[in-house]
């Protein structure tokens, strides 16, 4: 790994004007969140307790109904830097590779990996960049022999996850900023790359590139993709649209889920 939050799973020969395709992770490779799965993980495994993963879960509930406003990011990130926070970076990496197996292969969504691999067979580069840790990213970008992984890094000291952020949250504007160093630092043309997501707040990242796409888009990206002519990928079988908005139902999906765990975690301290 690179001191810039790199993590690279594969080379490929230098020289200016190669293109790249750059992937989002949650909901757009990923069915739901992430962070969600390797807390789960964690939990199973009794590296994480009971208190820090309901209180992770709370913290995503309010983000996903209030949406991605600058306190709700930090509360994200505060749950994302609490997970790990003082566990080895050993334990956390060898219980990552696991999870993928356990929890993370079957929510690939098939079509976007199948994207992926069409650029793979054309010799492009492939990266994941997203805001989830760098652990996740690291491993998924990894088993799916992409380039590499552009994820939010947690600072470490003496082998152990302080529970603080260094650099940035690969989020909106940061996460484009983080996909514009990394092109110049290895060469990518951004006008000829492609650019995969299915949130609104990835559209720094996507105007960035000369191919952008939606996948699986919320309603904001869908509106925006229509209105500049991007393709529209949509792998989810079936959508309830309901009159609060996708807003709403995303919180609703993620309130039952959140009373699911509860319940189930109830069950196995009994």
């Amino acid at each position: 790994m690179s001191e810039s939050g790199v993590s690279e799973s594969g080379t490929s020969e230098s020289g200016a004007g190669r293109t790249a395709a750059f992937f989002d992770l949650d909901n757009t490779l990923v069915r739901g969140a992430s962070v969600y799965l390797l807390a789960k993980g964690l939990h199973a495994r009794g590296i994480l307790t009971t208190t820090l993963i309901l209180r992770g879960l709370w913290y995503h509930l309010v983000y996903r109904i209030a949406g991605e406003r600058a306190r709700h990011m930090d509360l994200a990130r505060e749950s994302l830097l609490s997970i790990i926070a003082g566990m080895t970076v050993r334990e956390v990496a060898q219980a990552t590779d696991e999870i993928y197996d356990e929890l993370i292969a079957d929510r690939l969504w098939p079509g976007t990996v199948s994207l992926a691999q069409g650029h793979q067979a054309s010799a492009e580069e492939v990266w994941l960049v997203t805001a989830a840790p760098q652990e996740v990213a690291r491993v998924i970008a990894e088993r799916l022999g992409f380039t590499g992984a552009l994820g939010t890094r947690a600072e470490q000291a003496e082998g152990h996850y302080t529970g603080r952020l260094e650099g940035r949250l690969l989020h909106g504007p940061d996460k484009a900023a983080a996909v514009a160093d990394l092109a110049r630092e290895r060469g990518i043309d951004l006008r000829r790359s492609a650019a995969y997501s299915d949130s609104h707040n990835d559209l720094p990242l996507l105007k960035l590139v000369g191919q952008p796409f939606a996948v699986n888009p919320d309603r904001a990206l869908r509106s925006q993709a229509r209105r500049q002519g991007w393709p529209i990928r949509d792998f989810r079988v079936a959508r309830r649209w309901v009159g609060y908005g996708v807003a709403g139902a995303a919180g609703g999906v993620t309130t039952l889920g959140v009373v699911s765990m509860i319940n189930r975690l109830r069950e196995a301290r009994r």
